[in-house]
């Protein structure tokens, strides 16, 4: 059990979206650790500091919100390589934010962030990472902006925090500018324009 790796089922992604299961805030705080790509012993590491055992992970089985993909034996094409976020990132004009729905457009931006903020922050970014999963409008998120880009900042630098802020920009906005004030290119601290 521990030398598996679990991901979240549709319905652990329904009760981090809507807490409609009604899972007790402990164990939603594991829930949004397990994230398809490291073993239950992994997973257990990082949060041990918060008293988790096997015991809650079986829990997480047993109420079905997660699921074993694999034994960490086996090879996950999925979880083996290393997301190189500043060059991976497709470019702005090969997603076609202008035609989402405003559905779509949240996916997509809750997507980012979830993606972004594990790989990038992983365990310093966990208070962020829960602030985005109670976000429930694209206005939330917007309110996030700002945090998340100094979070990057700090922990990558400048260049990523650069990078990051307009793939962001570009979703949350659907490719327009920035309708707000931006303190982040006019604070001398964190002064992306040059």
């Amino acid at each position: 059990m521990l030398n598996s790796i679990y991901d979240k089922t549709e319905k652990g992604r329904e009760e981090i979206a809507t807490r409609k299961h009604h899972l007790a805030n402990r164990l939603r705080t594991l829930l949004v650790m397990v994230d398809g790509k490291q073993t239950a012993t992994e997973l257990l590491k990082k949060v041990s500091a918060l008293g988790f055992d096997e015991n809650n992970i079986q829990e997480l089985l047993d109420q079905e919100l997660i699921t074993a993909v694999s034994k960490s034996g086996e090879i996950i094409e999925a979880a083996a390589p290393e997301i190189n976020l500043v060059s991976e990132l497709p470019p702005a004009a090969a997603v076609a934010v202008e035609e989402m729905s405003e559905s779509e457009q949240f996916r997509e931006v809750y997507t980012f962030f979830n993606e972004t903020i594990k790989s990038v922050l992983g365990l310093r970014g966990f208070t962020l990472q829960m602030k985005v999963e109670r976000a429930s409008t694209l206005d939330d998120f917007k309110k996030l902006r700002q945090p998340y880009l100094e979070a990057v900042m700090k922990s990558k630098g400048r260049e990523m925090a650069r990078s990051l802020r307009d793939r962001l920009d570009y979703l949350l906005y659907k490719g327009e500018q920035a309708q707000q004030n931006d303190t982040l290119l006019r604070d001398s601290a964190i002064n992306f324009s040059k």
